[in-house]
């Protein structure tokens, strides 16, 4: 088993035993792990992966636990589970350890940041609204540092708003445009309850929707068009002979319908030629009843 693949048989308590119970006694465990110094993280990072000792990789991941809640921590202002937010964290520490090469010289924290943040910036973007608020690179750059940029809770003059497009390196445009959606809400598509009546729904978009049907004119017009259909349907099909018309009947007019093969049996005659009076009957009957709309 290779480095790359080692280190997904982790278990989920990072080898934590007995039960956590609650997130501060999560916190409380990890913080019990001793920090590694930079000479152990170099030999247990060239122990996994040169002999991809799985051991020396939760080494290495439990020694890093407590500063995934400490980045998760600058995300409580999302209003999303903080357990969940570290749990993400750990996902993207687990990849940096995987992808960690000691030979280049830096620490494994420097290293892990951009992993457990990019875990950490999916996580909140799937799950802080309904409908996804960025879904390019630069929506999800803009997303990030405008809700930091922005000290209080009104809007952005145009100054403000040139000046944050300034720092980000995007037109002003998108920043108004992602200012916007931070402050729009999800609003559920069909009525919801309220708190009174049970049967006294609230109000939602469908609710504002005209139905097909909602024009008595239309209603009307509806009814007789399909009702002049069916009496036309009915002359045209009793010009037909006997059998033209049992052969439209049975192929479309009917539940279920018949196959050709079986007219065919029916009637001792081949398929082919049940075929040909039914194209014929068709073509009579097209003759007779007006083309739609007129």
């Amino acid at each position: 088993m290779s480095s790359q693949t080692a280190l997904m048989t982790l278990p989920t308590d990072f080898g934590l035993a007995g039960p956590l119970g609650s997130f501060d006694a999560y916190v409380d465990r990890v913080s019990r792990v001793p920090v590694l110094s930079r000479e152990e993280e170099q030999r247990l990072a060239r122990r996994f992966r040169e002999e991809d000792d799985l051991d020396a990789a939760r080494s290495l991941v439990l020694s890093h636990l407590r500063f995934v809640v400490h980045i998760a921590r600058g995300y409580g202002g999302y209003g999303l589970p903080i357990s969940d937010l570290v749990q993400e964290g750990n996902v993207g520490l687990m990849k940096a350890v995987k992808r960690f090469d000691p030979t280049v010289g830096v620490r494994l924290v420097s290293f892990a940041v951009h992993w457990i943040r990019a875990e950490i910036h999916e996580y909140v973007l799937r799950n802080w609204r309904l409908v996804r608020i960025a879904t390019t690179k630069a929506q999800r750059k803009l997303f990030f540092n405008l809700r930091r940029l922005k000290t209080n809770l009104s809007w952005l003059s145009p100054e403000e708003t040139r000046a944050v497009a300034a720092d980000l390196g995007v037109p002003a445009s998108e920043v108004s445009e992602m200012e916007q959606r931070l402050a729009a809400h999800d609003m559920s598509f069909d009525p919801l309850p309220t708190a009174g009546d049970e049967e006294d729904n609230g109000y939602g978009p469908a609710a504002y929707l005209s139905a097909p049907e909602a024009d008595p004119a239309q209603l009307v017009e509806s009814e007789d068009s399909d009702q002049d259909a069916s009496v036309q349907l009915a002359a045209g099909l009793s010009s037909l002979d006997a059998r033209s018309r049992a052969i439209v009947q049975r192929r479309w007019l009917s539940s279920p319908k018949a196959t050709l093969h079986e007219l065919a049996a029916e009637y001792g005659v081949s398929a082919e030629r049940i075929r040909q009076i039914e194209v014929a009957a068709f073509t009579r009957l097209r003759g007779l009843l007006p083309a739609p709309g007129v």
